[in-house]
């Protein structure tokens, strides 16, 4: 069965930035457990992309963090350099990454000067998991990689 080229295969293959493709049931329950589970990995290497919002100026950024992992609100607060930050909501989110959540590839869509961050520990890691925009379609690539196809700012986001 041939496989889907999405808009992150392209945006990697334009750049030569090397990763990997897997597939798994689109039936799979939403959950980056449930990809890590079935695709045979661990949570933490399957990342969550979050877009958080800061209220002030309105500023929309990527935060990764591992799949079991939750960013610290006060070193995100300190990465973003505002105490006034929430979590976007689901129609903020496809308005600004034309994603919905659950599959948001980390890069590829932003709008130039878009801040992303990256949860330092995960650069510790093999290799990560991180959505393509369709469910049950995962791209594998190695945390350099990941940084440089988003680039990413390598932060401590979690304790």
């Amino acid at each position: 069965m041939m496989q889907p080229v999405l808009p992150s295969h392209r945006y990697l293959d334009e750049r030569s930035i090397a990763y990997d493709r897997r597939s798994f049931s689109p039936d799979t329950e939403k959950g980056a457990a449930n990809v890590a589970n079935a695709l045979g990995y661990r949570e933490r290497q399957m990342i969550k992309t979050l877009i958080f919002e800061v209220v002030d100026t309105g500023e929309k950024v990527l935060i990764m963090v591992g799949g079991d992992q939750s960013a610290r609100s006060g070193l995100l607060k300190k990465a973003l350099g505002s105490r006034n930050i929430r979590m976007a909501d689901p129609e903020a989110v496809l308005a600004f990454t034309g994603y919905r959540i659950g599959s948001i590839p980390p890069f590829g869509w932003q709008p130039e000067g878009t801040r992303t961050f990256l949860d330092e520990a995960l650069m510790q890691e093999e290799v990560l998991g991180v959505g393509t925009g369709q469910w049950g379609e995962e791209i594998l690539i190695t945390p350099a990689n990941l940084v440089q196809a988003a680039n990413a700012i390598v932060v401590q986001l979690v304790e």
